[in-house]
């Protein structure tokens, strides 16, 4: 690899998120349909969306769908876990201690500081688990500590924003403008570690163009996907976050560029562009490579 090529992240670490859905830990009949939606992160749901009195049985479901080897679809698994601070996530973890055939990859939520995501990968270390985590930035103290969460772990392959929470914890309204502050430093905290960022779904069905115009928001803030609440909205964030022909020939001019002059400046259609924006440039390619394969 070239010198420049080391500057961006191993494009084997790199795949599309531009989208995800969930789906109910409670019915794992729902996994298969979910799989097959198009989207690029298939998460089940064990947290706000099971009752208390469901968890136990939620969570003996959600377990049981990897126990088998799962296909080599393209499709990102995980599971959203509960609350590291509360009884339901610190079982969520045992549970996945005691198993030889964890989850892929761990959704978490309401992560305030980047102890609790330490303390899980040193579990998770210890089990052998190879386990991938996804921490949601939906607290004031999760929001203040951002920074130092996203480089808590190696193990980090996403940030996400949880929106709803974060607006309940402003005291603010549930809008682009109230919580663009609140995106904007979830999105530097997840681009100084070199992480994807993804966006809070969309609540509004009836409001498909809405929908289109904030993930468009996202997509200029720096968000790589966001999600959605309903197998209709997938296609349309999939658009959005596709790199468009442009976006891919130019990454793979600035590319080719850096090699072949070897320096941290090269002049392109009459304007500089310098070495950091390589790493951006790589994952618009590598993303390109897998969503074409």
């Amino acid at each position: 690899m070239t010198e420049v090529a080391s500057q961006a992240k191993p494009l084997n670490a790199v795949r599309p998120r531009r989208s995800f859905i969930f789906t109910p830990g409670l019915r794992p009949d729902m996994y298969p349909k979910a799989l097959a939606c198009g989207t690029d992160i298939v998460c089940v749901e064990l947290e706000d969306g099971i009752a208390p009195k469901d968890k136990n049985a939620a969570r003996s479901a959600a377990l049981s769908l990897f126990e088998q080897p799962q296909a080599n679809d393209g499709v990102e698994r995980m599971v959203r876990i509960n609350c590291l601070r509360e009884a339901f996530g610190v079982a969520d973890v045992q549970a996945i201690l005691n198993t030889d055939s964890p989850p892929p990859a761990l959704m978490l939520p309401k992560v305030r500081t980047p102890e609790e995501v330490r303390w899980l990968d040193d579990l998770l270390t210890e089990r052998g688990h190879t386990t991938r985590l996804h921490v949601i930035i939906e607290t004031n103290e999760g929001l203040q500590a951002a920074f130092d969460i996203a480089h808590s772990s190696q193990r980090i392959d996403a940030l996400f924003f949880g929106g709803v929470d974060m607006a309940a914890e402003l005291r603010c309204q549930n809008a682009w403008e109230p919580l663009l502050y609140a995106r904007s430093r979830v999105v530097h905290a997840a681009a100084s570690a070199g992480v994807d960022v993804i966006d809070v779904p969309y609540l509004d069905l009836e409001d498909p163009d809405g929908m289109v115009e904030e993930a468009k928001k996202a997509k200029a803030l720096g968000f790589s996907g966001k999600g959605s609440v309903h197998p209709k909205q997938i296609a349309a964030l999939n658009a959005v976050f596709t790199p468009t022909e442009d976006e891919i020939s130019r990454a793979r001019r600035i590319t080719e560029t850096f090699e072949q002059a070897d320096t941290g400046l090269v002049v392109i259609d009459g304007k500089l562009i310098e070495k950091p924006v390589l790493r951006e440039m790589y994952r618009i390619l590598a993303i390109a490579d897998r969503i074409t394969s």
